[in-house]
């Protein structure tokens, strides 16, 4: 048998292989026939590539493409890895190794910065929330899954990484280098604002940061607090636990999230008394760089009517991956359950959209004068703007009763 066919039935045993995963985790009897039928399809067209393209394809590189399209095609967070890159994955989450200090996700097919940690290396070296990574050291981001972006951009402490950056209202991509560094979770800061208002800004919610924010929530109302500002803006890494946890320090009663999925039973998250410790008027701050679990906290207290969300909409993160490795070496990443709001919205699909929108200042920002394509210096002081949401997240509060 020439190799090439050998090849092509190869790549089509994989696909084969990855139908009978899904069907494992609990495609439909009757949805499995018209997934069945995609399969001669698949077959007819490999034969076509194989006898009519211009020259002799690479059927394994074919196939190989072919089975991350079908992954991606599910959602940002669900991934195929080849052989090579699933070794390189799992040397990723056993090393610990060294990162840029970024939450990144996929939109649009690209890599895209969902939020920047403070002081990090990506803050440093200019990355902004809401870029779009276009490629990384020269390989487009649009042929990496999203657990493959995440290995690529992690290494060695001190070593740099190119990044080419799409960013709004610059037609030219930017060329940024990184330095990768370890990166500490930022502690929860507090302060007293105008008017007996204390204000609480969480960077992450990873473990240990509940204790945090309801130690200075009881610090605040030790300083006369009245009421309270939590903000979670450009708050897009931790643990979803975590944010259940933050949401019942406000919550006395009532659901705070659940998870579900197709084959993974429901679970209900809701609020025990005993952990709530303040009933204080509350406001809860979010823009385009809120993701995960501090979605989970503004879904919780905007839905159960405990306080005000101020701001522009979240990015929208809520999934619960698996990790099924394939006989070949490979692996497939499935989302399989996700995260949803007290009212059953799928925080994943529909983010969370404030009660009192307040666009982020970036959406007035002015288009540049110069098409410079290289990062502007980090460390150029910038004029001091307005805190819009912030500003409207006091007023909201002063206009309300201690």
């Amino acid at each position: 048998m020439p190799k090439s066919i050998k090849a092509a039935l190869l790549g089509l045993s994989a696909l084969v292989v990855v139908f009978v995963v899904a069907g494992g985790l609990g495609v439909r009897a009757e949805n499995s026939d018209g997934a069945y039928r995609q399969l001669g399809v698949y077959s007819e067209v490999l034969s076509r590539v194989r006898t009519e393209y211009v020259e002799e394809p690479n059927i394994p590189h074919v196939t190989d493409g072919a089975l991350h399209g079908l992954l991606e095609a599910l959602d940002a967070d669900s991934s195929y890895l080849n052989p090579a890159e699933y070794k390189q994955y799992k040397e990723h989450k056993s090393e610990g190794k060294a990162s840029i200090g970024a939450a990144i996700s996929k939109r649009f097919g690209y890599g895209a910065v969902i939020a920047v940690l403070p002081n990090g290396p990506a803050a440093k070296a200019g990355i902004e929330t809401g870029d779009i990574i276009e490629a990384v050291d020269t390989h487009s981001t649009r042929e990496m899954s999203l657990a493959e972006l995440h290995s690529v951009l992690s290494g060695q402490q001190g070593s740099n990484v190119s990044l080419s950056v799409v960013r709004a209202r610059r037609s030219e991509p930017l060329k940024i280098v990184v330095t990768r560094d370890m990166v500490a979770m930022p502690a929860a800061s507090d302060k007293m604002l105008e008017e007996g208002i204390g204000y609480i800004k969480s960077e992450t919610l990873n473990k240990g940061k509940a204790a945090e924010i309801a130690a200075e929530v009881k610090r605040l109302q030790h300083s006369g607090a009245k009421k309270l500002i939590l903000d979670l803006r450009d708050d897009a890494e931790g643990d979803e636990q975590e944010g259940v946890a933050v949401a019942n320090l406000f919550l006395n009663h009532g659901t705070i999230a659940y998870v579900q999925g197709q084959k993974y039973p429901r679970e209900t998250y809701s609020a025990d008394a005993a952990k709530a410790i303040t009933t204080l008027p509350l406001v809860v701050l979010v823009n385009r760089g809120t993701a995960g679990p501090a979605e989970i906290v503004a879904g919780a207290i905007l839905e159960n009517a405990r306080g005000d969300v101020v701001g522009d909409k979240t990015f929208g993160v809520g999934s619960i991956q698996k990790v099924i490795e394939i006989p070949d070496g490979s692996a497939l990443i499935l989302s399989v359950a996700k995260y949803y709001t007290p009212s059953g919205k799928a925080i994943q699909d529909s983010a969370i959209t404030p009660n009192i929108l307040v666009a982020d200042k970036e959406d007035d920002a002015t288009l540049p004068d110069d098409e410079d394509n290289t990062a502007p210096a980090p460390t150029t002081p910038k004029p001091p703007q307005q805190d819009e949401q912030l500003r409207r997240a006091v007023q909201v509060l002063k206009q309300q009763k201690a």
